[in-house]
């Protein structure tokens, strides 16, 4: 079976078709959609669960490359008190349950696509990563055939979105590194053979059929992790054709997204009630950057320095000459407990109620007892200002990429459900219509279709 495989930086979705319209497989109940998240009691079990899953003909190979992580994972297991065979690394919902039960006591990653393509990763960080990704794809994989068990689905054939640039530095080097840890991935996770397709083109192929004319269309997709701008031809006499690339003006692409957003909100709304912004006892500022890497949750190296005894002998020194010192000790808390994807997941459930609602109260009484931040639609506009600047940016980019006028913008991805974010787009160019397509399933739909014709 051929299917489009959306491996997001905010969710996952496997599509197949059904006759002459895409349909989206359940992979967790009802649910069409499986957040991007892992959580492992121990970031070295990732490889033993990955080893249990993998064919028999794959595991010699695999146990000899993750010799090192097996035997840390057995000592692992025994420290852990673990059973044989007792689950200890939990994909999508279930991650974040076991997160929100035990932040300080386990590995969570949170959009590990955002992280794909980074620049100076060691090689034990990428067989991680792998790993990540692997295991993942696999419960996904296993999830949609299960669901699709009445019809005798097994899955063969993928074809993978991926954005412009998984980066904005590294060039095409790290879209290179990223495809391969994904190709890598799939193919352990039991997929035959995988193709790639540019995010912003698959959701303007799910747009294009649709039209009953042609017209030269601007995909915005503003997606979890990264966005990407395509000047596209489409319509009838564009969407038989298998290449594509003649139709395909110009593109710009950088990892800046909702991930940013929630990021942003988190500094702007959340970390005031930490002592962001206070003063010292000599009048200088509180210094802002521990609290930036408290949240920064798509920066290796941000959250790396985070955790380190370095950092919390920083904060404990910023309570003794604090003005405010009470407010501080709530960030050292959020570094002990390591709260910082709380913070942001906290931030992302704000800016969903500010799509409908004009403000919002948000509890943070794990952080302490009774605290909670009031947010307005103001606030996270302000918030987000520079990131959406960004967009604009790429926008632009395509716009003078491609030498031509758009006749439509058609704008996509979950982050655009914001009224801000459309707010701005529409804003930037009053004279040309906006299409909003299904701000969740674009992507995995043109993906479907493109698998048909790529594989068929």
């Amino acid at each position: 079976m051929f299917v489009g495989f959306d491996y997001g930086s905010a969710n996952c979705a496997i599509g197949v078709m059904q006759g002459e319209e895409v349909s989206l497989v359940p992979l967790n109940g009802d649910a069409k959609y499986l957040t991007s998240t892992l959580y492992a009691m121990d970031r070295d079990l990732i490889a033993e669960a990955v080893l249990k899953q993998l064919p028999k003909d794959q595991q010699a190979q695999y146990t000899h490359l993750r010799s090192a992580q097996l035997s840390k994972a057995a000592f692992a297991r025994r420290e852990l008190d673990l059973l044989p065979h007792e689950p200890a690394v939990f994909v999508g919902d279930a991650a974040v349950e076991a997160y929100l039960e035990m932040p300080d006591e386990g590995f969570y990653v949170r959009s590990p696509k955002s992280f794909l393509g980074a620049t100076g990763l060691r090689e034990n960080q990428i067989a991680l990563f792998e790993d990540i990704v692997t295991l993942m794809m696999m419960h996904i994989k296993s999830a949609a055939e299960k669901s699709m068990a009445a019809t005798n689905g097994k899955i063969t054939h993928a074809v993978i979105g991926r954005p412009v640039n998984f980066q904005g530095i590294g060039g095409e080097q790290s879209n290179q590194q990223a495809e391969a840890i994904l190709t890598l991935a799939a193919n352990r996770a039991g997929f035959v053979d995988v193709d790639f397709l540019f995010e912003p083109l698959a959701a303007g192929m799910d747009y294009e059929a649709s039209l009953d004319e042609d017209v030269t269309v601007l995909v915005v997709d503003v997606g979890g992790g990264t966005t990407d701008c395509s000047m596209v031809k489409m319509g009838p006499s564009h969407i038989d054709n298998r290449d594509r690339s003649v139709d395909f003006l110009g593109h710009s692409g950088q990892r800046i997204g909702g991930n940013d957003l929630d990021i942003a909100l988190s500094m702007a709304a959340f970390m005031p009630h930490l002592g962001l912004g206070s003063l010292m006892n000599n009048k200088l500022p509180v210094p802002s950057k521990p609290f930036w890497n408290a949240v920064a949750v798509n920066d290796i190296s941000a959250q790396r320095e985070f955790v380190t005894l370095n950092s919390k002998r920083l904060i404990e020194d910023l309570i003794k000459d604090a003005q405010q010192p009470a407010l501080i000790k709530r960030l050292l808390k959020v570094q002990k407990e390591q709260l910082g994807y709380q913070l942001v997941r906290s931030a992302e459930q704000s800016k969903i109620a500010l799509s409908s609602d004009s403000s919002v109260d948000t509890p943070l009484g794990y952080i302490d007892t009774g605290l909670h931040a009031n947010v307005t639609e103001a606030d996270f506009e302000s918030a987000i200002t520079m990131p959406l600047s960004k967009v604009e940016s790429l926008m632009r980019e395509a716009l003078e990429a491609s030498g031509v006028k758009p006749d439509r913008i058609y704008v996509t991805g979950g982050t655009a459900r914001s009224p801000a974010i459309y707010k701005r787009i529409s804003g930037l160019f009053p004279e040309i219509p906006i299409v909003v397509g299904d701000h969740f399933g674009s992507v995995t739909a043109g993906l479907t279709r493109w698998a048909q014709r790529v594989f068929a």
